[in-house]
C-alpha cells in the first residue's frame, strides 16, 4: 500500500514501457525460406495507484526489460478499484503473457484474478490476494513489518502516550496487516500464528500505549493531511502519529510543522518518499519501514518471464517471494537516500 515529495504524477493514468527486447533472430526455414520471427514475450506490471513509490518500482520493471529483453507496460490506474480492473481487462485483451498485479481489494477481486489466471500468468506483489488462483506473491511480510514500525514508535516515545495511525484504505490487505502489526507491537501481544484484525473503528485505551484510531483517505492528499489536523487539534494525548502508505508520512509531516508540534509529536513512517528520508535525516521522523519497491519491479517480471517460458520452479512451495525489509533511521538514511539515487538512475538508463 503505498507509500509511502508529492509529485505531479498523481495525474499520470498509464505509463506504457516500450519493449528493449528487439526483435528475434531469424531462421532458415527448410526449402529456403525465412521462418517467421518468435513472437516476443510481453508483460504487465500493475500498481494500485498512482505515487513516487511505484515510480520507483516502474524502475525495476524498465531495469529488468532491458537485462532480460523481454516487452513490459506499467499500469497506474488513478481511480481506484475500477480503473484498476478495466486497465487489466485491456492488457488481457492485448495479449499479455503475464500479470503483476498489487490488489486494490483482494477479497473483492478473487473472481477478477481466478478469471485473469484462465487466461495469462498471474502473480501478486506489494499487497496479496491469497484466497485467488494467482501463481505467486512478492513482497514482504506486512505483519512483521508493522511491527517492526511498532518498535520504532516504542523508540520514539518510550513513555508511552497516544498513537494515532493514517492509511489510505484498509480494504487492501498489506494496510490491514501493517495496522494490526503496529497495533500488536504496542500492545505487547505476542506473534501469533495468524494473524487477527482488528475493526476498523477500534482503539485501546488506558494501556502505557494507546490506540487512539485509525483514519483513512482513500489515496486522497489534502484529505491525508487535514486527517493529521484534526487529529493533533482532537487528541490532547497524542504523541506518535504512524503513517502506513508512502504519502502519509510526509503529509503528517507537513501537519506537525503547521501546527508548531515537532517537539511533542513523533513521527513514524513506511516507504522512501523524499520528504520522509529529509525528515529522519533532519530528526523529525524516526524512522521508516522501506519495501525495496525496485525489487518489487524487477523480480515481477522476472518470474513472469519464466512462467511465461513454462519454467514453474521459480514458485516456491509457499507460494511467498520475501523481499526483506529495510528500516531506515538517521544512522542509515544518508546511505540509503544514495542507493535509492542510483536504483532511480539505473530505471532510467534502462
Amino acid at each position: 500500500m503505498l507509500k509511502r515529495g508529492m509529485l505531479a504524477a498523481v495525474c499520470v493514468a498509464t505509463v506504457v514501457l516500450g519493449g528493449c527486447g528487439g526483435q528475434q533472430p531469424q531462421q532458415t526455414a527448410e526449402g529456403g525460406g525465412a521462418a517467421p520471427a518468435e513472437k516476443p514475450i510481453r508483460l504487465t506490471y500493475v500498481t494500485n495507484g498512482v505515487d513516487p513509490f511505484w515510480d520507483i518500482a516502474a524502475a525495476g520493471v524498465r531495469a529488468a526489460e532491458k537485462d532480460l529483453g523481454v516487452e513490459c507496460e506499467v499500469l497506474m490506474p488513478p481511480k481506484g478499484l475500477a480503473d484498476q480492473q478495466r486497465m487489466m481487462e485491456a492488457s488481457l485483451a492485448r495479449g499479455t503473457d503475464g500479470l503483476a498485479i498489487s490488489p486494490i481489494d483482494a477479497a473483492n477481486q478473487v473472481g477478477f484474478i481466478n478469471q485473469a489466471s484462465k487466461q495469462t500468468k498471474v502473480i501478486t506483489q506489494d499487497s496479496d490476494a491469497p484466497d485467488s488462483d494467482r501463481l505467486c506473491f512478492i513482497g514482504m511480510d506486512n505483519y512483521k513489518a508493522g511491527r517492526a514500525a511498532g518498535k520504532l514508535v516504542k523508540e520514539a516515545i518510550p513513555d508511552g502516550g497516544g498513537v494515532m495511525i493514517f492509511v489510505g484504505r484498509l480494504e487492501q490487505l498489506n494496510a490491514r496487516q501493517r495496522r494490526q502489526g503496529v497495533i500488536d507491537e504496542l500492545l505487547d501481544k505476542p506473534i501469533p500464528d495468524e494473524v487477527e484484525f482488528d475493526a476498523p473503528d477500534a482503539t485501546h485505551l488506558g494501556g502505557k500505549y494507546e490506540i487512539l484510531g485509525t483514519r483513512t483517505d482513500n489515496f486522497d492528499y489534502a484529505k491525508a493531511k487535514s486527517n493529521a489536523e484534526d487529529a493533533i487539534a482532537s487528541q490532547p494525548n497524542l504523541k506518535c502519529m504512524v503513517g502506513l502508505f508512502a504519502y502519509n508520512p510526509p503529509q503528517m509531516l507537513a501537519a506537525v510543522k503547521e501546527a508548531g508540534k515537532l517537539d511533542s509529536i513523533k513521527l513514524v513512517g513506511f516507504d522512501e518518499q523524499n520528504d520522509t528520508l529529509i525528515g529522519i535525516r533532519d530528526g523529525h521522523i524516526q524512522g521508516t519501514i522501506s519495501q525495496q519497491p525496485f525489487q518489487y519491479g524487477y523480480k515481477s517480471i522476472e518470474i513472469l518471464l519464466a512462467l511465461a517460458k513454462g519454467d514453474t520452479s521459480v514458485i516456491p512451495e509457499d507460494k511467498f517471494i520475501d523481499v526483506p525489509m529495510t528500516v531506515v533511521k538517521q544512522d542509515n538514511v544518508e546511505e540509503f537516500m544514495v542507493e535509492l539515487e542510483r536504483l532511480r538512475a539505473l530505471g532510467k538508463q534502462s
